[in-house]
């Protein structure tokens, strides 16, 4: 599912996230993550929002607020009905770059397998907006000694 690490609103529990997949794999067993990058290359210093989404017939604006420091964001939804009511929606989620959860997957016992820009398998580049990426299960924990034998 997409964005689901995101939907984790903290570093430990991103991590838990990694170790508890590890905990039902076993070696040589893929976990896959596909997630959103942040777009914060749009927004100028001191800005810390950025509109994703604007549809004027349907009365809706989307855009996300972002903290840089904390890789915290929340998503905006807002829609207003012709007759003036309005909805109003605010998601948390954490962003997390790639090399990030690799770490997280190293720190479980998994190793980067595969990355990609999107399902069809298209080169992952600076300009991607996303990512799937695939960790492998080793066959012992990294900080381990392999088994004998």
């Amino acid at each position: 599912m997409f964005n689901t690490i995101g939907n984790v609103t903290t570093q430990d529990g991103q991590v838990d996230v990694f170790r508890n997949a590890a905990a039902h794999l076993r070696p040589g067993g893929l976990f896959v993550v596909d997630v959103g990058l942040p777009d914060l290359r749009r927004m100028p210093p001191g800005q810390d929002v950025v509109p994703f989404a604007m549809d004027h017939d349907a009365g809706y604006v989307g855009f996300d607020q972002y903290d840089v420091v904390t890789q915290r964001f929340t998503s905006n939804h807002v829609t207003v009905s012709p007759d003036g009511t309005g909805r109003f929606r605010r998601i948390p989620f954490r962003f997390v770059w790639p090399a990030e959860l690799d770490l997280m997957a190293r720190i479980a016992g998994m190793r980067p397998k595969h990355r990609w820009a999107d399902w069809a398998r298209s080169d992952f580049t600076a300009e991607s907006t996303g990512h799937v990426s695939v960790w492998e299960k080793v066959s012992h924990h990294p900080h381990e000694a392999p088994p004998l034998g």
